[in-house]
């Protein structure tokens, strides 16, 4: 509702109807608890951003044929939707974190109740259920080899369900990147 008057008060009539109509779909899809329908202008703004996110509200309106106001709310709607986040991605290695590795995990039982164990440990910053030799693909940063040990012998490992766990320790980063761009 509040994203509603905010909306009516755009310079440009155009955004405030759409915006209007993008809130309201927006409770529609949270009432089903469908997918949230990204239209051509919400995917084009994900892509500015997926560039730079730091990019201007103004600057990404120009390019996408809105106003500042409405590419604001449109960012708020896909945030509140859990469509994508905003952070900053860093280097693990240049911020005191030596060690990453990816661990690959077979389960016994419940795949997803394990998945959701493993989700809660901080150092888990990736978990993926996978098809293949492995039923999970976790993703580990750590400070120290004391510390990845200790994540994986005596945490990961203690958790029902899990049956045996890989690890692939990371030597070098050499590309990290979020830019696939949408479809």
């Amino acid at each position: 509702m509040h994203s509603e008057v905010v909306a009516s008060r755009s310079a440009d009539p155009r955004d405030s109807r759409d915006s209007r109509e993008s809130v309201r779909e927006s409770h529609r899809e949270s009432r089903n608890g469908s997918s949230p329908h990204l239209d051509a202008v919400s995917l084009a703004i994900i892509e500015q951003l997926q560039q730079d996110g730091r990019r201007p509200y103004a600057a990404i309106g120009k390019a996408v044929g809105l106003s500042e106001a409405a590419v604001r709310q449109r960012v708020q709607k896909l945030l509140d939707q859990g469509v994508m986040q905003i952070v900053a991605v860093t280097d693990p290695l240049t911020v005191g974190f030596r060690r990453q590795a990816m661990v690959g995990i077979n389960v016994e039982g419940d795949v997803e109740s394990v998945a959701d164990a493993l989700t809660a440990m901080p150092e888990c910053e990736y978990v993926v259920m996978t098809a293949g030799s492995f039923d999970l693909m976790v993703e580990i940063v750590c400070e120290d080899d004391d510390h990845l040990l200790e994540v994986i012998n005596r945490r990961i490992r203690a958790v029902p369900g899990v049956r045996s766990t890989e690890s692939f320790v990371y030597l070098k980063l050499k590309k990290q990147t979020y830019m696939w761009g949408t479809r």
